[in-house]
């Protein structure tokens, strides 16, 4: 089998496809722009890291060019980190401070200085050819797994903490979609990551058919992963909501009531709900409900998730449960049809009201109604 002319072909096809899509973020309206730049900066650079498997046999770049060219790889995970974040938050913006992320490339420019960039030509032949041996080489290679794993446990991070933001502030499930494309998206990633380090172990220990092999694979999982980009450009079109950059978790903010004012609080927030049934609302968010009360969205925040020991998604719609049980359990109310109940309480998809009826009661409505 000739693995060469197989990943050229792939390579090319990934570059295209990349650099393709790339002008598609660049040009296609949308309200947040800049989710669209990072999102095709990381595209673009991935694309020049992968014409590593073919642009040699077009042109030769200087020594110096394509050293440069072998290092731009290092913005790939500050831009999809900056990426991710700009996706979570609704009003985020580029700031001085994350010039902070270029750090890691000057490292490794400061670490080639001395034995390369400022050595002669003879010797920059020589350390391309003895590349892997190189002492530099071998401690960059280290430096970029750990910054590479630093940055994938960054991602995690706030893609977890996104995920506990809108349970204690939305309940409409549609705001989890984004929630749900960065999960997939870091899943996606660290595939990516595991069969990069394997390809790197395998060029340093093995030869042959070995490393065509996994360079094949890594190059498949490439053509995957920008399909898989392109579908969801074309399911999801228009870039969800993003939460507030300076909202907090409810362990992130102080409470400094005292506990004898803690119960009022709650009577009240109970009394609301049974008697103006503010979850009939499908789009309810913490600050739509603190407005009615009257009550900072913050101090709301906390009693439901620190004093009721529930996130505010539950707390909603445990009450809507309720509401439908009793419909369910209504004899007069028996023409009702599970989708006309589910709209009815507050509920705007018939797959979240199942999974939450089944959570709150063990059984489907349908399964309530007929036990009841």
């Amino acid at each position: 089998m000739n693995y060469d002319s197989i990943i050229s072909f792939l390579a090319v096809l990934i570059v295209i496809l990349f650099l393709l899509f790339s002008v598609f973020l660049l040009s296609v309206k949308a309200e947040k722009k800049l989710s669209n730049q990072l999102l095709a900066a990381f595209l673009i650079i991935t694309a020049i890291d992968i014409s590593a498997f073919f642009y040699y046999q077009i042109i030769e770049l200087p020594l110096d060019l394509e050293m440069l060219r072998n290092k731009i790889s290092l913005f790939k995970n500050p831009l999809l980190f900056l990426y991710i974040l700009s996706v979570i938050y609704s009003n985020f913006k580029l700031k001085w401070k994350h010039l902070i992320h270029l750090l890691p490339w000057l490292i490794t420019i400061l670490v080639l200085l001395p034995n390369f960039f400022l050595a002669d030509e003879a010797a920059k032949i020589a350390f391309f050819s003895n590349y892997d041996n190189n002492s530099e080489v071998q401690f960059l290679s280290y430096f970029g797994d750990v910054l590479s794993f630093a940055y994938l446990c960054a991602e995690i991070y706030y893609i977890l903490r996104y995920r506990k933001l809108l349970l204690e502030n939305y309940t409409d499930k549609n705001a989890f979609k984004n929630y749900n494309w960065l999960k997939q998206l870091s899943i996606l990633l660290f595939i990516g990551q595991v069969i990069t380090l394997i390809k790197g172990y395998i060029r340093v220990n093995y030869n042959g058919n070995a490393i065509d092999i996994i360079r094949t694979v890594t190059l498949l999982f490439g053509v995957f992963f920008i399909c898989w980009l392109f579908l969801k450009a074309v399911n999801s079109p228009k870039l969800f909501k993003g939460v507030d950059v300076d909202l907090k978790t409810s362990k992130e903010i102080k409470n400094t009531e005292i506990k004898k004012e803690i119960n009022p609080k709650i009577s009240l927030l109970k009394d609301f709900m049974v008697d103006k049934k503010p979850y009939l609302n499908p789009s309810l968010t913490i600050r739509d409900l603190a407005s009615a009360l009257k009550m900072n969205s913050r101090d709301l925040s906390v009693l439901i998730n620190q004093n009721l020991n529930q996130h505010f998604f539950d707390f909603v719609n445990e009450y809507r449960i309720e509401d439908a049980k009793n419909i369910l359990k209504n004899p007069s109310k028996k023409d009702f049809t599970v989708l006309e109940i589910l709209y009815k309480v507050g509920f705007n998809s018939k797959s979240s009201f199942n999974t939450a009826f089944k959570k709150y009661t063990g059984k489907t409505p349908t399964q309530f109604r007929k036990t009841t």
